[in-house]
């Protein structure tokens, strides 16, 4: 299935984190292809920021707000009277959530309670879609990939919430919207790379790092295995699954497309991190290297896959760029920033270049 995310143009959607990594190339997509955005988020996390940096406030009506506060979230949804809602707000980084546990799970379980409300108590919202991550599933390190009806139990503060995010959307949507009213999803979506990420104890945004800093790469767990891909390939799957419940809906009172979807690359590209970073060594030259430092760290998975079998299924859909075409365009991002160029146009390029796959 091609989907034309021209569906989009003048619809009013409602992105929640749009301040985030994810969120800005989000509502850039958006923005290209005519919709109506409003976003609803903290500041932006990083310093810098991707949301900064290409100006992203220019393609929005961008609201600076804490998700866990719903009288002023409430506000910006009814103001916005929105379409189609994508909540990606959350505290996404396992490490952190071991120093801020409360904070994360106030952010990531509170938070959706609050954005659900807010699509409970509308008669605007035809679609809504929740984004979690990979980690929501009990691992058990085994070889193969997990399936959307496998246990829900993340191991960590971070996993753990995410892992509760989605019950609470399960929950809303069998005693809410049972009847159709709307179309709700959730996505658990693997590892992103791209350009524009600044996060701390992420492993590209280290890579970049270092590569400005002219350092050692310093890899802590160079044979944990995860599915990575370019941010592109989820925020495109988002849209898609978003848009098509929508229209089912619309046609049907009930959509066939609203469930629970991973959303992965191929078994090919699940790298080891180790791999991952020889990838961008190769790509930004300048006789890069990395070096294995094990910190010892607070517990994090070994060895993650998903079985994408549902998406796929559903919707024809497949991944675009494999992962060494994905580090082509995170170096070919981070070297126009760096050299002071502008990263505006090479996303939109790339943008145009992934749906031209």
């Amino acid at each position: 299935m091609q989907f034309d995310l021209n569906f989009y143009k003048e619809k009013r959607v409602f992105v929640t984190g749009h301040t985030g990594f994810k969120g800005a190339w989000l509502c850039k997509m958006l923005s290209n292809a005519g919709a109506i955005v409003t976003g609803y988020s903290l500041e932006p996390p990083t310093s810098p920021s991707l949301f900064e940096i290409a100006d992203i406030a220019r393609d929005v009506t961008s609201v600076i707000g804490d998700i866990r506060d719903y009288a002023a979230l409430k506000k910006a949804f009814d103001e916005a009277q929105p379409e189609i809602v994508l909540h990606l707000a959350a505290q996404p980084i396992v490490r952190d959530s071991y120093q801020a546990p409360a904070y994360t799970y106030e952010t990531n379980v509170m938070g959706t309670v609050n954005i659900l409300e807010c699509v409970r108590n509308s008669t605007c919202v035809k679609s809504f879609l929740n984004v979690t991550t990979d980690k929501v599933y009990r691992n058990r390190e085994w070889a193969w990939g997990y399936r959307e009806n496998e246990e829900l139990d993340g191991y960590d503060p971070y996993s753990n919430s995410k892992s509760c995010s989605e019950l609470v959307t399960h929950s809303y949507k069998n005693s809410f919207f049972h009847d159709g009213s709307v179309a709700v999803s959730t996505a658990r979506a693997g590892n992103v790379i791209g350009g524009g990420d600044f996060a701390n104890d992420r492993i590209v945004p280290d890579c970049v790092r270092a590569a400005v800093r002219k350092e050692d790469i310093v890899v802590r767990n160079p044979f944990s295995t995860r599915p990575y891909q370019h941010v592109l390939e989820p925020l495109y799957a988002y849209l898609m699954i978003a848009a098509m419940q929508y229209r089912d809906a619309a046609e049907n009172r009930d959509s066939n497309y609203a469930g629970y979807y991973n959303v992965g690359p191929d078994d090919r590209d699940c790298f080891q991190t180790g791999a991952l970073v020889d990838l961008f060594v190769k790509h930004w030259g300048a006789g890069m290297k990395w070096v294995n430092r094990c910190d010892g760290g607070p517990h994090e998975a070994n060895f993650l896959k998903l079985d994408c079998s549902k998406l796929k299924t559903t919707f024809g859909w497949k991944p675009r760029w494999d992962l060494d075409k994905a580090m082509e365009k995170v170096v070919e991002w981070s070297k126009c920033w760096v050299a002071g160029g502008d990263v505006r146009a090479c996303m939109d390029r790339q943008i145009q270049e992934f749906l031209s796959a």
